[in-house]
């Protein structure tokens, strides 16, 4: 299973990025080995940001709906749309999802 397999999971490829960063801790690679994990570590926490990306806009598509007063119709909406209709608050890092 290589970073390149578009099946690996998420899970997945956090737990190789966990395990080469345990060789690498461990000291015990020779330089080679240390370089050839580098990089094999940069892949896997490459592909776990994409897949928190992919994660993260497949929510913010999700519809929403906002509680309507008793004399409106429910109004639809995505999780972006609303949050592009609403001004930041103090404290939510820019881009999570406060909650």
């Amino acid at each position: 299973m290589t970073p390149a397999d578009p099946g690996i999971t998420y899970e997945q490829a956090l737990a190789q990025l966990d395990s080469t960063l345990r060789a690498l801790e461990e000291g015990k690679l020779s330089l080679e080995d240390a370089i050839a994990a580098v990089a094999r570590g940069r892949e896997y926490l490459q592909l776990c940001e994409q897949k928190l990306n992919e994660a993260r806009q497949r929510i913010e598509s999700l519809p929403v709906q906002e509680r309507a007063g008793d004399d409106e119709a429910p109004h639809p909406a995505t999780v972006a749309q609303l949050r592009a209709g609403r001004e930041p608050t103090p404290g939510t890092p820019q881009g999570e999802i406060p909650f």
